[in-house]
């Protein structure tokens, strides 16, 4: 029977040749998308899940009240992993994970710079990292054992053993390699080549038990049959016992497979994170699908006339409502199996474009068995949900009504294809409203006022011999005329290397936990960030030694701190006074869609591991960097020469949402497209009915574009609908979009009247070829066809 179905399926697909490839193009379309944001969400679900223990380990975070607020982070003291692993039995293995360093390794002539960190030997016996030469229980135990990954071994080595070879380190401590892992998965928040064990850390005495820095990551094992949550209850008041200086800092746990998709907290409560993307995308790919399904369904019951005389005689000759069914959803299922196939074709051929856009390396696992049955699966669920509406409605024609040609309700007011058509229409109408509001406010950021200069700034590392030869390279680099102003500073403008609510000045609330953040510098930096200089001075060490413990304040610092003349204030930060030499106009640093929070530049008593350099703009700038280029390698010729530039440094802020942008956009033109085909077919069906009436009117005179307006209003209506139904949710769901960003923009109302004017253009034009076509007809013949 089965068979029979398929025959008769494949018939009437050949013999509506025109509707068919508009149904299969619509599917397709609607699958292709579906498949390439399931592949992505797939692929983001699946950070971190591949660690055997991966439901006993967690991470350690802190709670605490500042300003009416709980704050959450997971930065922890060097010294928590061993008091938790001390104090708390129900603990099986604990870790610290110093973050990343980019040392320079090297072995006679060869020498690479690759990232890697400092962990405890605990970390391998914690996570899954697979050793594939090695003792797991012994490769991190010596001071100098460093366990390196698969890509390191290659790039150091290429094919020789990498096991027992010894390599230098920064010239300066030898490591014996004890251990190679296979390389880590894409999708793990680790990034890592090497890892150098914990013990090498206290012997460059960079160790140490204050309670008060969190600067590293500390990460738990339980022993099996711990209830976590009244582990992490019993484990909160930890802080009551070591840390005098935050007794109220609450210590919990949390579920590290869960970081990486919930990362964001208010008031102490997980709000969510990348999920919230996850699951608006995975929204947007079963809308689109959805909306290819009604597409299919328009299309298929546009040709009802054509379809009613076969109804009609099957069922005279006993055909059964139900055996109807069933043909129709045949059909339906062969046009879904057809829009699969070339649906996997597209996403095999635009994967990698697809990749790079979100810049994930996806691909598709043809050894999963799933991945069939998931086949399988998605092509009867979209052939049953597209072909459903059409069989009901096909297989429910009266034969006598049919026979009689008068089953059809042209001027129903309200049927379920114009229902369809307003669904398809306003969820267009609120994609095309999200990409204008999203560029909008991308814009708007971007061209926001940075209170310093950006351009022809560069950015180098302090690395290898730079520290003992940064006066010489400074005075060369001036010399030469390649840089007009040079700067050391603890980090790169556009971020902050430290915060705290620990800073004091006269005057201040003891209750007072506002965080201050901070950035050092030893001299020039007003002059080479270009910064605004309101009151004081810049740095300058060789005219004032004192400005070592000087210090500049931002216009949000001095608010804060409520000095009418700051200058000569004291201020004291980790015990040491600091006196206020200047004040610059507020400039942003970290996102730039916050707001500017108060901010110290220190003198150069903190650390300095930056240098700014401000290019000569008189010079090509290309020239300026080969002339720097060669003096930093006179100086440092161990380490390769690397710089950014500051602006596109700066341009990294918005990639996410630029990514954001551009795949709304893109899933707003498919939308649109489907939506035409729709639109297309209901103008087809009603055109088809309406061939008498259209005959008539230009026997007494009607023009062709009087008939095409006559045509046309019914479904611009439907696109006026839609509008309706649109702009609320819409205003509604980017409003709650911009509540994320403190600098964003204000929804204008004309944003609005574009979408919506796009929108009823896009359906003037989709459904005027039609009009333009009947009108057109010869009315003799419509005439006496009907």
């Amino acid at each position: 029977m089965f068979k029979n179905y398929l025959k008769i399926a494949w018939r009437n697909l050949l013999r509506n040749k025109s509707f068919s490839l508009l149904n299969i193009f619509g599917l397709s379309i609607g699958l292709t998308v579906s498949a390439l944001i399931l592949l992505w969400v797939n692929y983001e679900i699946g950070y971190d899940q591949f660690h055997e223990k991966k439901d006993r380990i967690y991470q350690v975070y802190n709670k605490y009240p500042v300003d009416g607020e709980i704050w959450t982070w997971n930065s922890t003291p060097k010294v928590m992993a061993p008091t938790l692993k001390k104090d708390y039995p129900e603990i099986e293995e604990v870790s610290r994970y110093f973050y990343n360093f980019n040392f320079l390794f090297s072995q006679g002539d060869k020498s690479i710079q690759s990232t890697g960190t400092i962990v405890d030997p605990s970390f391998l016996k914690i996570f899954s990292f697979p050793l594939i030469e090695g003792n797991i229980t012994a490769v991190l135990e010596d001071v100098n054992s460093l366990v390196v990954t698969e890509s390191f071994a290659k790039k150091m080595f290429g094919d020789e053993p990498a096991i027992g070879q010894v390599v230098e380190m920064d010239d300066r401590d030898s490591f014996k390699i004890s251990g190679i892992l296979k390389d880590l998965p894409e999708n793990s928040d680790f990034r890592f080549e090497y890892l150098i064990p914990w013990s090498y850390l206290k012997q460059r005495n960079w160790d140490d038990e204050y309670w008060d820095n969190n600067s590293v990551g500390t990460f738990v094992l339980l022993k099996e049959d711990v209830d976590y949550h009244a582990f992490s209850k019993k484990v909160s008041t930890l802080r009551e016992k070591y840390d005098r200086e935050s007794p109220n800092m609450i210590t919990y746990l949390y579920p590290y497979t869960r970081s990486h998709l919930y990362s964001e907290f208010e008031n102490g409560i997980e709000t969510g994170g990348l999920i919230d993307i996850i699951r608006l995308f995975a929204l947007i790919a079963v809308i689109v699908l959805v909306i290819a399904c009604i597409n299919f369904m328009n299309l298929s019951t546009a040709r009802s006339e054509k379809r009613a005389k076969e109804v009609g005689v099957r069922k005279v000759v006993g055909a059964r409502k139900y055996t109807l069914i069933w043909q129709f959803l045949g059909e339906s299922i062969l046009i879904s199996t057809l829009a699969t196939i070339v649906a996997l074709g597209t996403v095999i051929s635009v994967l990698p474009w697809f990749s790079e856009l979100i810049n994930i390396e996806l691909s598709i696992n043809w050894k999963n068995p799933w991945l069939y049955l998931s086949i399988l699966g998605i092509v009867l669920f979209t052939g049953i949900l597209a072909g459903s509406y059409p069989a009901l409605y096909l297989s429910s024609f009266k034969p006598s009504s049919v026979l009689k040609g008068t089953f059809q309700k042209i001027n129903t007011l309200v049927t379920p294809r114009k229902v369809l058509v307003v669904i398809q229409f306003s969820v267009a109408i609120i994609l095309i409203t999200a990409t204008i509001v999203i560029r909008q406010q991308i814009d708007t950021v971007q061209n926001r006022k940075l209170g310093y200069n950006k351009d022809q700034l560069i950015t180098i590392t302090i690395e290898g011999e730079i520290e003992e030869s940064y006066e010489t390279i400074k005075t060369e680099l001036l010399k030469s005329g390649s840089a007009t102003s040079i700067s050391r500073m603890g980090s790169r403008v556009t971020e902050s290397w430290s915060n705290s609510w620990g800073i004091e000045w006269p005057g201040k609330n003891p209750e007072n936990k506002t965080l201050v953040h901070r950035m050092s510098t030893d001299a020039d930096v007003v002059k080479t960030l270009g910064l605004n200089l309101i009151q004081g001075r810049d740095f300058d060490l060789q005219r004032y030694p004192t400005d070592s413990t000087g210090v500049i304040l931002n216009e949000a610092a001095v608010s804060l701190m409520g000095f009418d003349d700051p200058l000569g204030k004291i201020i004291k930060d980790n015990n040491t006074d600091w006196q206020v030499i200047g004040v610059v106009e507020d400039f942003v640093f970290n996102s730039p869609f916050q707001k500017i929070e108060p901010m110290i530049i220190q003198g150069a008593q903190w650390w300095l591991n930056t240098i700014h350099i401000k290019l000569n703009s008189d010079q090509n700038v290309a020239d300026n960097l080969a002339i720097i280029e060669t003096i930093f390698k006179n100086q440092n010729p161990t380490y390769p020469f690397n710089y950014e530039f500051v602006d596109q440094v700066y341009a990294r802020n918005f990639v996410s949402e630029q990514r954001f942008e551009k795949l709304a956009s893109l899933f707003t033109l498919l939308t649109i497209l489907i939506s035409c085909l729709g639109l297309f077919g209901l103008a087809s069906y009603m055109a088809q009915n309406r061939i008498k009436e259209i005959g008539v009117r230009k026997v007494l005179g009607a023009s062709v574009s009087g008939i095409t307006a006559l045509l046309s209003k019914d479904f611009l209506k439907l696109v006026g609908i839609s509008l309706l139904i649109a702009i609320p949710i819409s205003w509604y769901a980017m409003n709650q979009w911009l509540q994320d960003f403190a600098y964003r923009i204000d929804l204008s109302w004309w944003v609005f009247a574009l979408a919506g004017l796009s929108a009823l253009v896009i359906a003037f034009l989709t459904v005027s070829y039609q009009a333009v076509k009947a009108a057109k007809r010869n009315p003799v013949k419509s005439l006496r066809t009907e």
